[in-house]
């Protein structure tokens, strides 16, 4: 009979031990799974902390439709000694062109995209005096010149460039009117502009101001109305890397 009682008290202790071997072994199997599963989580959100942190001040083109719009006027002469920055000219073997339109060109042969010329129903001189007086006399004035050529569907455009001259320290007066004729709004507006010295003159916070709810790239392409027939694609190219449209 004694036998029999330290049999059965040897079996269950032994039953005991298993059963609190295999609760130890599940709960340690369940830690295991959590700490994997906590530290993928963890994983996922750095490396999507990493990605938005990389993607900022960026520009994204995918699947965009790019509009360059631009205002030219080349002169008739060849005189670059003036106060104002007038667009110029570029000659080419066959063409003469207004600088700021020699430079559209470059960003549409990188990227591709529509040209459109901001033209205006006034014409203005070709002679570069007259035509200084003429800039002068629409900035006092606060002039609005009406333009004569219209974007038929501004919607479809998702990235905006829009490129000029420096005409006394500030944007052509054209160059108002195209700003408050269009609502921009949630489109990526890129610059570009042509100067004699005074760079981008602040411009683009005017162009932010006048679009308040479009993104206003503020790395602009800013090149001296000298330099612009010696400019090499590859510079422009490197600007348009610089802001991920390349």
């Amino acid at each position: 009979m004694k036998k029999i009682l330290l049999i059965t008290a040897i079996l269950l202790v032994t039953f005991s031990l298993v059963a609190c071997n295999q609760i130890t072994n599940n709960d340690s199997s369940q830690n295991d799974s959590s700490t994997v599963a906590n530290s993928t989580d963890q994983s996922s959100e750095n490396t999507s902390e990493n990605n938005n942190a990389s993607n900022e001040n960026k520009v994204n083109s995918s699947g965009s439709n790019v509009l360059i719009a631009y205002f030219t006027l080349p002169e008739a002469v060849d005189d670059d000694s003036d106060t104002v920055s007038s667009a110029s000219i570029v000659k080419t073997e066959d063409t003469v062109v207004g600088s700021t339109e020699h430079i559209a060109k470059m960003i549409q042969n990188s990227i591709g995209g529509t040209l459109f010329e901001i033209e205006t129903e006034k014409q203005y001189s070709k002679e570069h005096d007259p035509l200084v007086d003429e800039a002068a006399e629409e900035q006092e004035e606060n002039a609005r010149p009406e333009l004569s050529s219209k974007v038929e569907n501004m919607d479809s455009y998702d990235i905006i460039f829009i490129g000029y001259p420096i005409w006394w320290g500030d944007l052509p007066m054209p160059l108002y009117t195209f700003l408050e004729e269009y609502d921009l709004s949630g489109k990526t507006i890129v610059l570009f502009c042509t100067h004699g010295g005074s760079r981008l003159s602040n411009t683009d916070n005017t162009i932010a101001d006048l679009q308040k709810d479009a993104t206003v790239i503020h790395d602009a392409l800013v090149i001296s109305r000298s330099d612009v027939a010696v400019t090499e694609q590859e510079e422009v190219d490197r600007w348009l890397e610089s802001i991920s449209l390349k």
